[in-house]
């Protein structure tokens, strides 16, 4: 059975635009070579004299034979970038997040994968419990590095219980397997309460810092627990108390890696300086943020990011009303950095938005659905001029909450102009300069005020 790429998009004035390939269109060979990734097409591209093996979307193959610079790429986008499926996790971990999501969401959350390829080529994060010797030779062979690697604790007994496979125990020969084929890799360590903490915690940290400098970075996240746990496994979690524990003994950790080198190597993730009622390291604690993307320093970034963006504000004529929307443990972090803004005729008010959907434990803003947020600016009163939505909420690439209500539902519910704001400077240059943003539904120079159930009435 063929395995073939199948082109979604074909960027304008590309190399695959002048040779006349067409969305739909699929890619099965490059130079003789089957394709199974956008790996497998990246090597076999790298040649000047390419002869290229398509069908069409009517069904009919062509091969199309043309030149190219050595670095010169195709110019598409795939469905998907792995031609012949993405490796399933089968494992059963116990904090799982995707065992405890809302049933009848979209079925894209319910998969998860457990496969190398992504997590080389998006970062994702991989259990290696499905590795044959096979995708060790080929990780080797194209030193695919660096890879993410979900760890979680290094006692292989445990590791093997916690996510419900026997092959989790061989975590250690795994990295080891790594190491002598010359790849990096970051890690994570989900914690769970009484479970991989503590003095386990401590073997882990330091089995991985035996292994620097294969091993990059460590990151570790506190579980988090849905109200849809109803056949999981029991978990809790992390009280005041334990969050502490966890940052004192992460800071001795920290403290070791620094002395012998030039980084902490091991970060926490915000959500435990927030349990701990602890403030949120220095910008220069996350020596360059390693892992930004598992929302390892976020917050301090944000904050950074809004301290030191300059922006001139437009003096605002008449009243502003301004709806920040965020998670419970953001606004901590954002009210006072409002409260600082003294901006004339601008009036601030910031939505900490509980939680309906997955249940109030959750309070990150990444894990809002939009419904919720709809929820929240119903029960709202007073003037409103917009509102602003925190772009983590969104599907990465789309304009979707996880909840498959779609920033356009929300505009369309509101019938108020929506912006989205993806980090500190662009919060900060909309409230600065609202009057600017594009979108004016309804006019900018109307003043609405929320009543209950989003009923508005329009200030004459």
């Amino acid at each position: 059975m063929d395995c073939y790429g199948v082109v979604a998009n074909v960027y304008k004035d590309s190399l695959a635009a002048e040779i006349g390939l067409e969305i739909g269109d699929k890619i099965i060979e490059v130079n003789g070579q089957k394709l199974t990734d956008i790996i497998d097409l990246s090597f076999a591209f790298a040649e000047e004299e390419i002869e290229l093996l398509v069908e069409t979307k009517d069904g009919e193959r062509e091969i199309i034979e043309f030149d190219k610079e050595y670095d010169e790429e195709l110019g598409v986008e795939f469905e998907s970038a792995v031609f012949d499926g993405i490796n399933r996790c089968y494992n059963k971990c116990w904090f799982c997040f995707v065992d405890q999501i809302a049933p009848n969401m979209r079925q894209s959350l319910s998969i998860k994968d457990d496969d190398y390829r992504m997590s080389f080529l998006y970062g994702n994060f991989v259990t290696l419990t499905n590795m044959k010797d096979e995708d060790f030779i080929r990780i080797k062979k194209l030193h695919l590095s660096p890879l993410y690697i979900s760890v979680h604790t290094t006692n292989g007994e445990l590791r093997a219980n916690m996510l419900h496979n026997k092959s989790a125990a061989n975590i250690m020969e795994h990295f080891e397997r790594l190491k002598e084929a010359d790849v990096e890799f970051h890690t994570q360590i989900v914690l769970c309460p009484g479970i991989n903490d503590g003095e386990i915690l401590e073997k882990t940290l330091e089995d991985l810092t035996a292994f620097k400098p294969t091993v990059l970075s460590v990151a570790i996240v506190p579980v988090g627990l849905t109200k849809y746990r109803d056949k999981c496994y029991p978990l809790e979690m992390f009280t005041k108390e334990q969050a502490n524990d966890v940052i004192d003994r992460v800071a001795k950790w920290q403290k070791i890696n620094r002395a012998k080198g030039k980084s902490n190597f091991i970060y926490l993730g915000d959500e435990f300086y927030f349990l701990a009622d602890k403030p949120i390291p220095a910008y220069d604690h996350y020596d360059g943020f390693p892992q930004l993307e598992n929302g390892i320093g976020l917050t301090r970034k944000f904050i950074s990011e809004w301290e030191e963006a300059d922006i001139i504000c437009n003096a605002y004529q008449q009243p502003i009303y301004l709806n920040v929307i965020c998670g419970k443990s953001a606004a901590l972090i954002l009210q006072p950095l409002i409260n600082n803004l003294d901006i004339p005729n601008l009036f601030i008010k910031l939505v900490a938005v509980e939680n309906r959907f997955f249940g109030k434990d959750i309070t990150v803003t990444g894990l809002l659905t939009g419904q919720d947020i709809l929820h929240a600016l119903n029960e709202l009163q007073g003037n409103c001029s917009g509102v602003i939505i925190p772009g983590v909420a969104l599907r990465s690439g789309e304009d979707v909450f996880l909840d498959n209500y779609s920033l356009n539902d929300l505009k369309k519910d509101l019938n108020i102009n929506v912006q989205v704001a993806n980090n500190g400077i662009e919060l900060k240059n909309l409230l600065l300069n609202w009057l600017d943003t594009n979108v004016q539904t309804p006019s900018q120079n109307e003043v609405y005020t929320w009543q209950s159930n989003c009923a508005y009435s329009k200030n004459k």
